[in-house]
């Protein structure tokens, strides 16, 4: 086992008197630079399909945008922590690549919008500090590292009941109607923009799709396979791909480029 650098405990210490004020984010995030190498760090709350409340980021001006803002938009409806949120993962520690769909390293959404971020990884903390809501802490390496290795990753499995712990007691109560943080509430915005993925088909052109065909367009915009897609419809592959045909046609299209673009302009008409 890894053993600890001795000013983990120091500072987590200081974290846990900040418990229940706006200063327990920021300590905490401290805590955790002192175990594992990291560039930025992003709090999200995930409440139903409501917009993710923003409960701590420390990006630079220059980035917030891409990392916050844009997210908040309407990307993270393709988002593999999104998802894993809605699924209720298993409280602790997860990696991007092990929740993500088998070729969203290759999907547009990852190509036109996670790329721009410039992360070589993302790994998150999941706890679920009320019955409807999944807050995340993220910690994010920036493209000039490497993904997080083994030793940290260790480090942080190691800490991650405390860590786990002290959040949910923080944000416990965190729903749509309550306090995003202590000491305060969210805009109001935070909380009335709510997009359902395969809804937002139902924009994309005259001819309106299927219940089916919505269901696997929204799978192949997360970066799903036909054959992923297969398993978790239960239906053959073959049938994957006769719908994705289908899809394209009505729309008009040609590629998942177009697709997503699509998507995109919906999200905007919404707005």
């Amino acid at each position: 086992m890894t053993a600890l650098d001795h000013r983990w405990h120091q500072y987590f210490a200081a974290a846990l008197a900040a418990l229940e004020t706006p200063e327990f984010a920021p300590a905490l995030v401290r805590a955790l630079a002192r175990i594992a190498e990291f560039d930025f760090s992003v709090i999200f709350g995930y409440c139903g399909e409501a917009r993710p409340i923003d409960l701590f980021n420390n990006f630079p001006a220059a980035r917030r945008d891409v990392f916050v803002a844009d997210y908040q938009a309407g990307p993270y409806l393709l988002d593999p922590f999104y998802h894993a949120s809605r699924g209720r993962v298993p409280s602790g520690l997860h990696r991007m690549r092990d929740l993500a769909p088998d070729r969203f390293y290759q999907s547009q959404y990852y190509r036109s919008y996670y790329a721009r971020t410039g992360l070589a990884e993302e790994i998150g903390f999941f706890l679920s500090p009320s019955s409807d809501a999944t807050v995340v802490i993220s910690l994010m390496r920036d493209g000039h590292r490497t993904i997080f290795p083994a030793r940290e990753m260790n480090r942080l499995q190691q800490v991650a009941p405390v860590v786990i712990a002290a959040a949910e007691r923080h944000w416990r109560g965190l729903e749509g109607e309550t306090p995003a943080a202590a000491g305060g509430r969210p805009d109001e915005s935070e909380l009335t923009s709510r997009l359902d993925l395969a809804s937002l088909f139902d924009a994309f052109g005259e001819r309106p799709l299927t219940r089916r065909e919505r269901e696997v367009g929204a799978l192949v915009l997360r970066g799903h396979s036909s054959e992923a897609i297969a398993r978790q419809l239960k239906i053959a592959p073959g049938t994957v791909k006769i719908h994705r045909k289908n899809i394209y046609a009505k729309l008009g299209i040609a590629s998942q480029a177009e697709l997503f673009s699509l998507f995109l302009s919906s999200l905007a008409g919404r707005r």
